[in-house]
């Protein structure tokens, strides 16, 4: 990222508007990225459980603000959530990311070491999607961009891939909840968020170098990234463990918040 695209980011969470930033409680910082087609509020259960004794703050990555036109990568997103903490006056704190927000989080830990007290990625991995998996997800993209709209037959892939068997037939209502949120997004912001990691290289040659305590928290239920795709990821990282959720999809912290609450205050406690 350019430089002075750094400053109007660190300019634009320094206003810190509803729409960007949601920050509670005082204490150590703790920071918290969405995955694709997800929000800030889907960490809504972290921080009513942690503000009590944590400083937490979610935001809106890109693809859920104005400025959602790329193309960016994922070296882009970490220099964004290092001029998120500048503006928020956090010097350092731990990195909390799902999915594509995990992704982003191991950039920032290999970026901006210095920054992290450690770093927790939910239902994320180091190594790179496969070739059939960057076509289905790319044709998705596509298609939304030049329809303008996200078909029925996408809207049950991307519901099939980020919730679990188990709230799917327990609790629907959360999937619902974020179909209705999917229809009100712009495609273009979809189409870029994808392509932000989709074409990404494997970054696991590049763990042994990141000392950066890390914890992966991951649902047992996850179709989109199978808990086994962690282990290189595992065996690579110098200072890292795994939590499994069960009942748990891709979207675990919302599927089931309690578990993964527990295994944050613990490993909180452990870095802090």
């Amino acid at each position: 990222m350019i430089e002075a695209e750094s400053d109007t980011a660190t300019e634009r969470y320094r206003r810190r508007p509803e729409t960007l930033v949601t920050d509670r409680g005082d204490g150590p910082a703790v920071v918290f990225a969405h995955g694709t087609l997800m929000d800030r509020t889907m960490f809504d259960p972290q921080l009513s459980a942690l503000s009590d004794e944590y400083r937490t703050v979610a935001y809106d990555l890109r693809a859920r603000t104005d400025q959602y036109v790329g193309p960016y990568d994922l070296y882009d997103l970490a220099d964004v959530a290092a001029a998120l903490a500048d503006a928020l006056d956090i010097d350092s704190f731990v990195l909390c990311g799902m999915s594509m927000g995990g992704f982003m989080a191991l950039r920032f830990a290999e970026r901006y070491p210095d920054r992290l007290e450690g770093a927790v990625l939910i239902d994320a991995m180091a190594e790179p999607y496969t070739e059939a998996e960057r076509e289905q997800y790319g044709q998705l993209a596509t298609q939304a961009r030049e329809e303008g709209a996200f078909t029925e037959s996408a809207i049950e892939v991307a519901r099939s891939q980020l919730f679990g068997e188990t709230t799917l037939a327990e609790n629907p209502e959360l999937a619902d909840h974020w179909v209705e949120r999917w229809h009100t997004y712009p495609t273009e912001a979809f189409y870029h968020e994808m392509h932000s990691w989709l074409d990404e290289p494997d970054f696991t040659p590049k763990l042994s170098s990141i000392d950066v305590p890390m914890l992966s928290i991951h649902g047992e239920e996850d179709v989109s990234i199978e808990p086994e795709r962690t282990e290189s990821m595992l065996d690579e990282l110098p200072d890292s463990h795994q939590e499994l959720i069960p009942e748990a999809g891709h979207t675990s912290n919302m599927e089931n918040p309690e578990a993964v609450n527990d295994a944050l205050r613990t490993f909180l406690d452990e870095v802090y």
